[in-house]
């Protein structure tokens, strides 16, 4: 086969799985104060804590400090530095070792200094990192076949689909709305309305944030965009009246992150399939958190029997590297062309070859089979260990996504501050719930320890109410 020939086969097969946006030649706080934590609304705890926050290495505080002068504080962080990890384990500037069920907020999926990972990084790095989407380069159709090929052929993606390649949740959720708003478009000017739901989290950027119904996060910027309802999660008949012709996208999240963890019942997301097709609305499931493997499922909307016209991924799907990711049925990615969107470092050489790497990893019976054993290792534990707790109302979730709903009495972020004095990494959500999003690699011993840590803290918390 001549050069030619070979540079044209595998130009077609990138046609055949991404979508093509970019035409492209053939041509191959001040300073931080000393930290002290009030872990209850109102009380000050000490604990006889393995990991004080009080007492970090030499040159810690000063570090901190000189992170204060230089970036902006938009993240309240407790008084430790990390620098290295291996597994489910991180490990602070002082060598203390913190078992991480954060997992970089569900992105490090395969924990911690893989070497499947570290591999893949150092086969594509010596190579080419980024050429831009003006040119082709080898990964991003290895990648996006994979995920391609992953659908089940049937409902939406029967016909086949098209993956678009950004650097984020927020960034392939932005795709999403607009490539809803351009479907809709070519029906009528008037279909342009964007549906979301209470307590949904779709990112900050302003399309995203427009899509994100909480004050916290959206009156510092209004206005907002134009064109955004919302309506009550897991509430049919909302949804049927608010979901009419002139709604081009209907974005939803099966389990809510940070709204709770919060899982969707089934027949609310079968009717809002069966409602979107009434009103030729396309639905969008927003698989940031929940997709690549978290919930048992590679994707969680096969927990609900039902084929989106949209999804997106991101955080797992780097395993620590930057990528998102847009998938859309064909119908809708006929309606898009060339110019109508674009990113400049989406779809790099580098972020696709090791995405490829961790989605064919995980993408494994096997594998997913576990996740969802340790999952259910996981809620069962919880719920037993908390069990005859006054301020643990619900253990929730799906796989190794799991939420404890608190009594108001208590923060979630109490609990995760004493969690953090003990060795133990948790972080917080809306609905007064701890959030639990352990590398998907964690061992059942591992999952006992963080059990008997939290459960150890909530008691400490309990005891001094």
């Amino acid at each position: 086969m001549s050069f030619l020939s070979q540079t044209l086969s595998k130009t077609n097969q990138i046609s055949k799985y991404l979508i093509p946006v970019s035409s492209r030649t053939l041509a191959s706080f001040n300073k931080i104060q000393s930290l002290k934590y009030t872990t209850m609304s109102s009380k000050n705890v000490t604990i006889n804590a393995t990991h004080p926050d009080n007492e970090t290495a030499k040159g810690t505080i000063e570090k901190i400090n000189d992170d204060s002068q230089y970036l902006l504080p938009l993240y309240g962080r407790p008084n430790v530095i990390f620098n290295h990890g291996e597994g489910a384990y991180v490990y602070d500037t002082a060598e203390r070792k913190y078992l991480d069920f954060a997992a970089g907020i569900a992105v490090n999926t395969l924990g911690h200094n893989n070497p499947i990972i570290i591999n893949a990084i150092k086969e594509q790095i010596s190579k080419i990192i980024h050429v831009s989407n003006l040119y082709h380069n080898e990964n991003p159709a290895k990648l996006a076949k994979l995920i391609v090929e992953s659908l089940e052929k049937k409902g939406k993606f029967a016909d086949g689909a098209k993956v678009f390649f950004g650097n984020s949740g927020t960034e392939a959720n932005e795709a999403a709305i607009k490539f809803a708003r351009r479907y809709g478009k070519t029906f009528s000017q008037d279909k342009n309305v964007i549906i979301s739901f209470n307590h949904a989290f779709h990112g900050r950027s302003l399309g995203a944030l427009s899509a994100t119904p909480n004050p916290k996060y959206q009156d510092p910027f209004s206005p907002l965009l134009p064109g955004f309802k919302y309506s009550p999660y897991n509430d049919i008949e909302a949804a049927k009246k608010n979901i009419d012709e002139n709604v081009c996208g209907v974005i939803i999240e099966v389990v809510q992150g940070e709204g709770g963890l919060t899982p969707a019942k089934k027949e609310f997301i079968q009717y809002l399939r069966k409602r979107c097709d009434e009103v030729n609305a396309l639905l969008i499931i927003d698989e940031i958190q929940t997709g690549v493997g978290r919930t048992g499922k590679l994707y969680a909307h096969q927990h609900f029997d039902i084929t989106p016209d949209i999804f997106t991924l991101a955080k797992p799907l780097g395993g620590g590297i930057p990528i998102g990711a847009t998938i859309l049925s064909e119908k809708v990615a006929k309606t898009i062309k060339p110019g109508d969107h674009g990113t400049t470092f989406g779809g790099n050489s580098l972020a696709t070859h090791v995405g490829a790497a961790v989605f064919e990893t995980i993408n494994k019976p096997q594998f997913l089979s576990e996740v969802t054993e340790k999952g259910e290792y996981l809620k069962k534990s919880l719920k037993e260990a908390t069990k005859g707790s006054k301020i643990v109302k619900e253990v929730r979730g799906l796989g190794l996504m799991i939420g404890v709903g608190l009594d108001e009495k208590i923060t979630p972020a109490a609990v995760a501050d004493v969690c953090r004095q003990q060795g133990l990494l948790v972080i917080t959500c809306g609905m007064n719930t701890l959030r639990l999003l352990p590398p998907l690699i964690v061992t059942k011993d591992e999952i006992d320890r963080g059990v008997s840590i939290i459960s150890k803290s909530i008691k400490y918390l309990e005891d001094k109410l």
